[in-house]
């Protein structure tokens, strides 16, 4: 699974708590700032109940997820974009995800140093979010240079690039992120090879103290209000609490949960959410060697699944047989599902849907 998520914000706001909560990979996490130097990656699975729901039906020995990259990026100060703190290096990590998580403090821990000296939600997001902007600007600027004289050349292409960058360093200049505008197929392709980051979709994670799980402390409801007026989504998390929660042995985890109220840890939503922001759905394989989770964009055709399981499945195939788990469950078996004529052959356009479990026919 190449696709990734990056854990962003201050430092000690509890990104690296709740990377460590997340993948259980003991990444540094300590009352100082920088304690995070090289990024932190982990590959995680993806919380998905429809495979156990299968698993009653079609009985195997493997169970196999799908899964999401988590890089924790190490905390951005203001004038990371022009060296500050360890700066440019981590604006150059942030470059290489797919997604940002960008972690707020929202907690008033008194033994739990805040770089910039108090809780302050909207502040922090401005910090964070006018160092990404201005990191794009530069990168944007450059290329407008280069694409210049090409452009007053006539050459076709560039004038359609130098077009397309100049309205990104237009709103950016107004300190608007790019993800908030509309954007052609062609502006698109002009301004992907850049990798600019404030064009990412984000997520806001207010990481909320034990006492505020809903997030509904004035400050939690800073960052909701933040995400809505941008068009992105806020989940609340304790970090302390899920990573209480995940140094448990895992037969506690239940009794523990039940005493907090919650049907299921914390994290599970922030991996689904993840998963979502990156544009991406599941279909599934089942059989007797294995029942397996396979991540795809959405929109992906039959083809383009395929590939997924062997790259020369997308070029060989043929069609699909495809019914859904509800149609498993209604049925009890593949044998059901065909009797009551709810398997569906699918050729080369279907568009793949959330909730398929296929078998791929594919040439030699």
């Amino acid at each position: 699974m190449g696709l990734a998520c990056g854990i962003v914000g201050l430092p000690n706001v509890g990104k690296s708590t709740i990377f460590n909560a997340i993948t259980a990979a003991g990444a540094e996490s300590a009352n100082y700032p920088f304690c995070t130097i090289e990024p932190n990656v982990g590959v995680v699975d993806v919380p998905d109940e429809r495979l156990s729901i299968i698993h009653k039906y079609i009985k195997t020995d493997r169970i196999v997820p799908t899964s999401v990259k988590i890089v924790d990026i190490a905390g951005l100060v203001a004038g990371a974009s022009q060296g500050e703190g360890l700066g440019n290096k981590f604006l150059g990590n942030i470059k290489e995800c797919d997604a940002i998580l960008h972690v707020v403090r929202c907690f008033k821990k008194g033994d739990i140093i805040h770089v910039s000296g108090s809780v302050d939600p909207k502040r922090d997001i401005e910090i964070i979010e006018l160092e990404l902007q201005l990191a794009d600007l530069e990168t944007v600027s450059k290329a407008v240079d280069r694409v210049a004289k090409k452009a007053k050349a006539q050459d076709k292409d560039a004038m359609a690039q130098k077009v397309a960058l100049e309205k990104a360093k237009d709103a950016l200049e107004r300190g608007v992120s790019l993800r908030g505008m509309s954007w052609t197929p062609q502006e698109r392709e002009a301004i992907d090879p850049l990798f600019l980051i404030t064009i990412k979709p984000v997520l806001y994670v207010a990481n909320v103290s034990d006492d505020d799980m809903e997030g509904t402390t004035p400050e939690a409801e800073i960052v909701r209000a933040h995400a809505l007026a941008t068009g992105a989504q806020m989940l609340p998390i304790c970090g302390d609490i899920e990573g209480e929660l995940m140094r448990m042995p895992a037969e506690d985890r239940g009794a523990f949960l039940a005493e907090l109220g919650m049907k299921e840890p914390g994290l599970n939503r922030l991996i689904r959410s993840a998963y979502n922001l990156l544009g991406l759905q599941t279909f599934f394989t089942a059989g007797q060697i294995e029942i397996r989770a396979w991540t795809i964009h959405k929109g992906d055709t039959g083809p383009v699944a395929a590939g997924k399981i062997h790259t020369d499945f997308e070029k060989g195939y043929i069609r699909a047989e495809v019914y859904s788990v509800n149609d498993l469950v209604a049925y009890g078996s593949e044998a059901g599902i065909k009797a009551a004529g709810k398997l569906r052959v699918e050729g080369r356009d279907y568009v793949m849907r959330d909730d398929d479990i296929a078998h791929f026919l594919i040439s030699k």
